[in-house]
């Protein structure tokens, strides 16, 4: 942590745990960072990134050499990083599934995602990739919903899916937004939250920790920092946004500051 203002400063939000976290997850989406940029991201702001999801198929396009250094660069900010589901679901349809596990091991990968966004998998299907993974040493994300707008599960259907993959072993799971944020699980197609979707959800969900929120838009990240708490896990993050979502998360940006005043009932003058 950043400690350079903090012998004068409060953190108005309160500061943040430690890694590794259990909650206040941020997961950025990796769309194509070369290694310098990751390393430049990582030094300014490290500390506050947990999760790092090679987007889409692009880890088939790299280079294995630059995948390993990722993943070890990744590795010494204890960061978990991991090829994203779309992968996954092309070696379910190709009947490669354990030879994914395999060579994902071989990279070094230690946590992989596991979704249905695009094909379809069966609920006996899902449980076994989920305990083959498991049983494979991995750390399992699942990812709730589908990537096609029309074809809408409600919120009560999507949480009976994430609780049964959380019995079946996964340490997280997903509610889907793809990487526009609009039209897709919560929001409705101008990037705002569906309020009953939400509330359903969060009726349903007994641990709220439980689940990672895709939200790559700003209102998106205020609006459910301000109704969960600075702890929410938020996913789907752009790399340039680390730093301004973590200033969301403390007070340190107009967005939150006020909610401070709720919650120290003090007031601050200039």
């Amino acid at each position: 942590m950043n400690d350079c203002w903090e012998q004068i400063i409060d953190h108005p939000l309160g500061k943040r745990g430690l890694k590794p976290r259990e909650k206040g997850l941020t997961m950025v989406i990796d769309k194509g960072l070369g290694l310098r940029e990751l390393r430049d991201l990582l030094e300014i702001a490290g500390s506050y990134l947990d999760l790092l999801k090679l987007g889409f198929g692009t880890s088939l396009l790299y280079k294995e050499k630059l995948v390993k250094m990722k993943i070890e660069l990744c590795q010494e900010y204890q960061i978990k990083i991991y090829p994203g589901g779309t992968l996954m679901e092309i070696a379910m349809f190709q009947g490669r599934y354990e030879a994914y596990l395999e060579q994902a091991g071989k990279l070094g990968f230690k946590i992989i995602e596991i979704s249905d966004g695009t094909i379809p998998l069966n609920a006996e299907k899902r449980e076994d990739c989920i305990k083959q993974a498991v049983r494979a040493g991995f750390t399992v994300l699942t990812e709730l919903g589908k990537k096609n707008p029309k074809a809408v599960l409600s919120p009560k259907q999507l949480w009976i899916q994430g609780q049964k993959d959380l019995a079946n072993g996964a340490w997280k799971t997903i509610i889907e937004a793809r990487e526009s944020g609009k039209g897709i699980g919560i929001y409705n197609p101008k990037g705002e939250i569906e309020e009953a979707k939400l509330m359903a959800l969060l009726e349903n969900c007994e641990d709220h920790n439980k689940i990672i929120w895709e939200a790559p838009l700003k209102n998106q990240q205020i609006n459910l920092i301000k109704r969960l708490g600075s702890a929410v896990n938020l996913g789907n993050i752009q790399p340039q946004d680390l730093l301004a979502l973590e200033a969301l998360r403390t007070g340190l940006r107009a967005d939150t500051l006020p909610s401070a005043y709720t919650l120290t009932n003090k007031t601050y003058h200039s």
